[in-house]
């Protein structure tokens, strides 16, 4: 990863908590799962066995890229004063030409979620919104074409 990745205070919160299911619960459970496979003899056509060995490098594969996002993340904080300028942690409302306004929270790419209005500061939009203020319209290039945004509020 080249980029230091952010996380809302929030996002941050949610990877810990599926770290200590990961390292306990989910672990164990593999854990079990290949003894009761071992104890069943030949390993060579043990579908069970090959099953539990790959589930378990997915799991372990998670835990390292947790361990590394909570080591590494910049933690943004809510701030409860005014942006003046678009950033990661802000809420925005942007407005599309004849479109309704909308309302995204800026996020860290590991957090995006756009069907619930959390888009990262490295999509397009997010990427093109990235240091304007109120009033200013700016230009994303999307899979869909070029479009114009006029920043309306940030909070």
């Amino acid at each position: 990863m080249s980029e230091q990745p952010y996380l809302t205070a929030e996002g941050a919160k949610k990877l810990k908590e599926e770290l200590v299911q990961l390292t306990g619960p989910a672990r164990n459970e593999i854990a079990k799962r290949l003894r009761h496979a071992i104890s069943q003899g030949d390993l060579s056509e043990n579908a069970d066995y090959h099953k539990a060995k790959e589930d378990q490098a997915f799991l372990e594969g998670r835990i390292q890229e947790l361990e590394y996002l909570l080591k590494n993340a910049i933690i943004v904080e809510k701030n409860h004063e005014k942006y003046e300028v678009v950033d990661v942690g802000a809420q925005v409302t942007i407005q599309e030409e004849d479109y309704p306004p909308d309302s995204y929270a800026i996020v860290g790419a590991k957090e995006a979620d756009p069907r619930n209005g959390k888009i990262s500061n490295e999509s397009p939009i997010g990427r093109a919104l990235m240091g304007h203020r109120e009033g200013e319209v700016v230009e994303a290039t999307t899979p869909g074409g070029t479009i114009r945004l006029k920043i309306l509020k940030i909070e």
